[in-house]
């Protein structure tokens, strides 16, 4: 049996509020994925794309909590979803980072995460979440950095 993991959801910011790349720079808020007390975005920082979670229209966010609940799958990437993206647009074009999510029974899985349309490999995960923390918390991110 695998390690079940934790989600939490906190708010997140791109820059914090003393770094001077924020000038002049979109200072994307959104709702950061903390994995057993680690930030994913922190992990993936390098890759200057934010969690597709939490933020944007309405619309999107309710979208991208549909697809993380697995209601829906994406219109071109099928089981795979943008777990992050581009923190001026969230437009895929821009560069995302995808991951395959499964669920079996009251696990679910995200696995196989991959850098943008050409599929490079992320080393990250596989991570395991019982169903009903997983699903509060993905829930949980609807709003927390407001709809713009």
């Amino acid at each position: 049996m695998n390690t079940i993991n934790h989600l939490v959801i906190r708010p997140g910011t791109r820059f914090d509020e003393s770094d001077p790349a924020q000038d002049g720079n979109k200072n994307t808020r959104f709702a950061d994925l903390i994995i057993d007390g680690h930030s994913l975005y922190q992990k993936l920082k390098q890759h200057d794309l934010v969690p597709s979670l939490g933020w944007g229209s309405e619309a999107y966010q309710r979208r991208m909590i549909d697809y993380f609940l697995l209601a829906e799958p994406h219109e071109y990437m099928f089981y795979r979803y943008p777990i992050l993206v581009c923190p001026w647009c969230a437009d895929e074009e821009c560069g995302y980072i995808s991951v395959k999510i499964d669920r079996e029974d009251d696990v679910v899985i995200w696995k196989d995460f991959r850098l943008g349309s050409n599929n490079e490999p992320v080393k990250t995960g596989p991570f395991y979440f019982e169903w009903n923390n997983y699903k509060s918390a993905i829930e949980a991110t609807f709003g927390t950095a407001g709809i713009q």
